[in-house]
């Protein structure tokens, strides 16, 4: 099957499964989705990823992270794809956006690299404004 959004599929199967309540969910492998799974793992966001190649595309293995309670609970509120290939989302350095008044993370594509927008704001840098987490 042809995606035309690569990204939104792996922010739509991370919101399905953990709705679902399952531990693992799996993701066809790709640069920049590898680049946003580990800014994730980074925010403590995910447990845990792991990169499996094979001959064909390669699989990313997402561990999903739940909060303590009676009833598991996903530690993502929402996952928001922002930028699409039919409306690119630019941000200038100065205007980048914080995301629940800094408690969530958005995630930009610069030109030094997919970071979150409080690495580009420490760097000064602006660029595609990927998708929003909290």
């Amino acid at each position: 099957m042809n995606v035309t959004d690569p990204i939104a599929d792996l922010l739509t199967r991370i919101r399905n499964a953990q709705k679902a309540q399952k531990e693992v969910v799996a993701v066809p492998a790709s640069k920049m989705k590898i680049a946003i799974v580990h800014l994730l793992k980074q925010e403590g966001l995910v447990r845990a990823y792991k990169c499996i190649r094979d001959d064909k595309q390669g699989v990313i293995k997402i561990a999903l992270k739940y909060q303590e309670g009676n009833v598991p609970k996903g530690v993502i509120s929402e996952l928001k794809r922002v930028s699409t290939p039919g409306r690119r989302v630019y941000v200038e350095a100065e205007k980048i956006p914080y995301v629940k008044n800094g408690y969530g993370v958005a995630i930009i594509s610069t030109s030094r690299g997919v970071m979150t927008c409080r690495e580009a704001r420490t760097h000064h840098i602006g660029g595609e404004h990927l998708c929003s987490v909290y």
